[in-house]
C-alpha cells in the first residue's frame, strides 16, 4: 500500500467518524500535507472541504441521521455482511481476534467490526496476509456503502475518494453474493398472543 492511501483510509476514519473538531482539524492537516499524485490530493482535498466546511452541530447531525438511523449505510463490515444472521457474532469474534494479532488497540466503545476503525487499522499495521482479506471485505462494503450514499451528501465524497484510490471495485457478483449471505430480522406477529403477566 502506497503512502498516500495510508493517509487516505486515516483521513476516511475520522471523517466517517463521528465528527470532532480535534479529528476536523486532523483531517485537514492530513490532506493539507499529504504527499503523492496531485489528483489524489485533489480528491482528498475536496472530500474533506465537503464536510469540515460544515458547522459542527449541524455535521453531527447529519451524521447521525445518515449513518445512525439509516441501515444500508451502517458503518459496521459485518451488519452489511451477514444482517442479523447468527454468523455475525461469529465474524466479530474472528475480527477481534484479527485486530488484536495485528496488534491495534481499539480506543473507545465501538465494535470491532466499525468500518472507520479498520480503516485506520489497515492504514497503520502492517499484516498483510490478513489485510489483503480485510481490504476485500472492506472494498465490498465501501461499494455498497457509496452506492446508497446519496450525491448531494458531503459523506458521498468521502466514499468516491476510497474507492477511487484505496479499494479494487469489487465484482457484481461479489456483491450480489454480500446480499445473499444476509439475513433480515423476522419482525412478524407471531401466530399466537403471548401473555406477559
Amino acid at each position: 500500500m502506497e503512502a498516500y492511501q495510508q493517509i487516505v483510509l486515516m483521513a476516511a476514519s475520522r471523517l466517517l467518524s463521528y465528527p470532532t473538531r480535534e479529528d476536523l482539524r486532523d483531517v485537514q492537516v492530513m490532506v493539507e500535507t499529504m504527499e503523492g499524485p496531485e489528483a489524489v490530493k485533489r480528491t482528498a482535498r475536496d472530500a474533506a472541504a465537503s464536510i469540515c466546511r460544515m458547522p459542527l452541530h449541524d455535521l453531527q447531525e447529519l451524521y447521525v441521521e445518515t449513518f445512525d438511523m439509516n441501515e444500508k449505510l451502517s458503518l459496521y463490515l459485518s451488519a452489511h455482511e451477514f444482517g442479523d444472521s447468527p454468523k455475525r457474532g461469529a465474524a466479530l469474534i474472528k475480527l477481534q481476534k484479527t485486530v488484536s494479532q495485528a496488534g491495534y488497540e481499539r480506543v473507545g466503545k465501538e465494535l470491532a467490526d466499525y468500518i472507520p476503525m479498520l480503516y485506520e487499522l489497515i492504514a497503520v499495521t502492517s499484516d498483510e496476509i490478513n489485510h489483503e482479506r480485510l481490504l476485500s471485505r472492506l472494498g465490498a462494503v465501501t461499494q455498497r456503502i457509496f452506492n446508497q450514499v446519496p450525491e448531494t451528501s458531503p459523506y458521498h465524497l468521502v466514499f468516491s475518494m476510497l474507492m477511487q484510490e484505496v479499494f479494487e471495485t469489487p465484482s457484481q457478483s461479489d456483491l450480489e453474493k454480500m446480499e445473499q449471505e444476509r439475513e433480515e430480522a423476522d419482525l412478524e406477529e407471531l401466530p399466537y398472543p403471548i401473555m406477559y403477566g
